[in-house]
Order: structure tokens, then C-alpha cells, then sequence
């Protein structure tokens, strides 16, 4: 634990001195939410939505655009970078193994995207009337499950990319489909039939709607749970198959 505690003091030291990168990861998702939330017409009820106000509907996508963020571009691409510099390799020859390096990298990526999800949920309450989540176990249960099933996506591209550019690359390929289907463009409950059952069995899609579900004090329903351990389960298995230390 000493070892994998000062690793993530490192770690999280390292990634503060990329400011672009900081930006996007942390301070982009509650300054989207401002400036959606700036706009009247996401602050009114919108027939199309069954009466919800639009606004209502992007606090949990973005919350999710936040875990995106850090699985397809943080997490991948610094494993990608530290596997292509032998940072991985030289870490197998002393007492602190690269596994710990691993652990440091989830846990610091737990931790700031949870950061993300308090404000993008506190702006939404405080500066736009976003009700709080009624049902919170039932919530974190859902944010726990899209976190494990885009950090195995994550860690599935850093295993597959030859070197950190390629890494971002995929990662970035990977951001827009997943993020459509979680509803950043058009919400789920603007889509037609035949986007929303394909939302329904995407991560992030799965992730967004047991959010909706636990925020309006509901457990999250059976078919996205299962489809987010699912995709843990697959994308974390290819992940450790085909994961190369150096």
C-alpha cells in the first residue's frame, strides 16, 4: 500500500504538469455544463423530452464524457507512452512491480474523475435547479460500473496501440462513437428506436441511463447492469491477454 500510494502521489504529480491535458479531463466537462446550461432553451421544458428540461437530461452524460475522457485518453495513452519509453520494463527489475504502476494509474484516474462527477453534479444543483440523485447507493453502483467498463476499454487500447500516439489516436476513434450513443449530440430520450436499443448495449449509453434511472430514485435496470459488466468482462479480458509490458 506504501508503494502504491506514493506512486499515485507521482503519478497525479506528473499528470498536473500537462495543462492541456488537465483542462480537457477536468475543467472541460463543468465548463461544458455551464455553457449548455447558458443557453435558455436548455433550461426549459421541452415537449420532444416528455417535459424535461434538456439541461436535466446532459448533467449525467457529461458526468460519463468525464470517465470517457480518462480511460480513452489519459489512461491509454500513458500506458502506451510508458510501455514505448521501457518505463514498464526497467519497473520489473526493482522491488516496486509494474502491476503497482497499474493500480496507481486506475486509482488516480478514480479519484480525479470522481472529482469531475462532484462538480459537474454541484454546478448542475446549485447554478441551473438539477435535482440531486434520490436514489445515491443506486448511483454509485451505476458510476462504478461505466467506470470498470471504460477503464478495461481503456486499458483494451493501450494494450492493442503500438506507442502513446497511436494510443490517442484509437482512443479519440473510440470517444465519438461511444459519446453519441451516450447521447452527447442527440440525448437518449430524443432518439429513435433503433439508436436507443443500440444505446442500450453500449457502456456508456448502459452508464447514462441507470445515472437518469438513479437520480430519479430508481435502481438501475438489469439489461445495463448486465451490459457493463459485460463489457468489463470482455474488454478487460482481451486487455489482459494481449497487454504487453514491454
Amino acid at each position: 500500500m506504501s508503494a502504491l500510494s506514493r506512486l499515485t502521489a507521482t503519478e497525479t504529480r506528473l499528470f498536473f504538469r500537462e495543462p492541456v491535458g488537465v483542462f480537457f479531463v477536468l475543467a472541460f466537462p463543468p465548463l461544458l455544463l455551464v455553457i449548455l446550461g447558458a443557453i435558455p432553451a436548455m433550461r426549459e421544458p421541452d415537449t420532444d423530452l416528455g417535459g424535461t428540461r434538456p439541461i436535466t437530461l446532459y448533467v449525467p452524460i457529461i458526468i460519463v464524457m468525464g470517465l470517457a475522457l480518462f480511460a480513452l485518453n489519459v489512461l491509454s495513452q500513458m500506458f502506451a507512452t510508458y510501455r514505448e519509453k521501457g518505463v514498464l520494463r526497467r519497473m520489473r527489475t526493482t522491488p516496486v512491480k509494474p502491476q503497482a504502476m497499474l493500480g496507481a494509474q486506475l486509482l488516480m484516474s478514480t479519484i480525479l474523475s470522481i472529482a469531475t462527477m462532484l462538480a459537474v453534479l454541484l454546478i448542475g444543483w446549485l447554478a441551473f435547479d438539477v435535482g440531486l440523485p434520490r436514489q445515491l447507493p443506486a448511483y454509485l453502483v451505476g458510476y462504478v460500473l461505466a467506470a470498470l467498463a471504460m477503464f478495461a476499454l481503456g486499458l483494451l487500447v493501450a494494450s492493442v496501440a503500438p506507442n502513446g500516439r497511436a494510443a490517442g489516436g484509437i482512443g479519440m476513434l473510440l470517444f465519438f462513437p461511444v459519446m453519441f450513443f451516450a447521447g452527447l449530440w442527440v440525448p437518449r430520450d430524443a432518439m429513435n428506436d433503433v439508436l436507443r436499443t443500440i444505446s442500450d448495449f453500449t457502456p456508456l449509453g448502459a452508464g447514462v441511463q441507470s445515472l437518469q434511472d438513479a437520480t430519479a430514485g430508481h435502481w438501475p435496470q438489469l439489461l445495463h447492469v448486465a451490459v457493463m459488466l459485460g463489457w468489463t468482462v470482455a474488454a478487460g479480458g482481451l486487455a489482459a491477454r494481449y497487454f504487453r509490458w514491454e
